[in-house]
């Protein structure tokens, strides 16, 4: 293989860049012409690709975003769109394609793999929602991200005697919301993959009032609905001043932490190693510290599953 591409598709994660940065860096190193694809499956669509050196992702590793700019491409999703995709990528010469990004993307790379084009997917996602690795790009700067700003809204939270509802990201998985909420001492974390049940979290918040308690932080999956709902909810059944907090965006952006930038580079460049050995339509990941790939069917047909010990001990400690 003489010629590869990589491109970022779906929603930005910080990292992305870090692992574009390793695509192009490790195929250089191997004499392998790489090519940059913009604004995901719309610019491959439209034959937006241009070729990258060294320089091109010199300075870029610490950046949140993506240098290669995103989209979602509802053409793409047709047969037509997918062979015109197709003709680009023979007009220049390329023979396989790096794919970062979450399931929708996967979902593309895996129709280039049915066309004839060798693709390699590489999980970027603040989700972590993707089966087959540990950890996605962007989880663990999102995650910091929440974190960070449970510790503010606690602050005034504690000052104004309230409680605090506060909606996170993550689409259908909780991850992000499990695990800021362990970190971050929320009373009452409610995700997706168990239900809840809202007599017990008034049991908890009046419990906990009865002892002196004179805030809480309740933080809510947007997988579950909404965080303005359930703070009506709770002002409904019991006395008690409620505010709401969604964070919204704020939590795909910014420079991505350290084990990202590892995580993305390790990543990028074991997909590029794929790709020389011939291999395709599979996803890269990190199991137990390993790097591993598994094929997209196989990606697709795992569910996703939170740490059900991670959830019982925020459960325990929040007593």
């Amino acid at each position: 293989m003489k010629r590869i591409a990589v491109m970022t598709s779906g929603g930005d994660a910080p990292g992305m860049n870090a692992a574009v940065r390793a695509v192009v860096r490790k195929a250089i190193y191997h004499n392998c012409g790489v090519f940059g694809i913009y604004r995901g499956y719309t610019g491959l669509i439209e034959g937006d690709i241009k070729e990258l050196q060294l320089g091109s992702v010199g300075d870029i590793i610490h950046r949140g975003g993506t240098m290669l700019h995103s989209s979602r491409s509802e053409e793409f999703k047709t047969v037509e769109g997918q062979l015109k995709a197709v003709e680009q990528l023979k007009k220049h010469g390329i023979e396989g394609v790096i794919v970062v990004g979450g399931d929708g993307s996967y979902r593309g790379a895996q129709k280039l793999s049915e066309h004839g084009i060798a693709t390699v997917g590489v999980p970027g996602t603040i989700d972590n929602d993707i089966p087959g690795t540990d950890y996605t790009i962007g989880f663990d700067t999102a995650l910091n991200t929440i974190i960070d700003s449970i510790d503010k809204i606690r602050d005034t939270a504690s000052s104004h005697e309230r409680t605090y509802v506060i909606e996170v990201m993550g689409r259908h998985a909780g991850d992000l919301a499990l695990l800021s909420g362990l970190a971050g001492g929320a009373e009452t974390i409610l995700i997706p993959e168990v239900e809840h049940n809202m007599d017990d979290i008034i049991e908890r918040l009046e419990r906990g009032a009865k002892r002196g308690k004179k805030h809480s932080i309740i933080i809510v999956a947007e997988g579950i609905g909404s965080g303005v709902d359930i703070a009506k909810d709770i002002e409904r059944r019991i006395d008690l001043e409620t505010r709401v907090t969604v964070l919204g965006h704020i939590q795909r952006g910014g420079s991505p932490t350290g084990f990202d930038r590892v995580l993305a580079s390790r990543l990028g460049a074991y997909a590029v190693d794929l790709l020389l050995a011939d291999k395709s339509g599979v996803a890269v990941g990190i199991e137990k510290h390993k790097l591993v790939h598994y094929p997209f069917d196989e990606v697709f047909s795992k569910p996703h599953q939170i740490d059900q010990q991670i959830y019982d001990l925020s459960a325990q400690l929040s007593i």
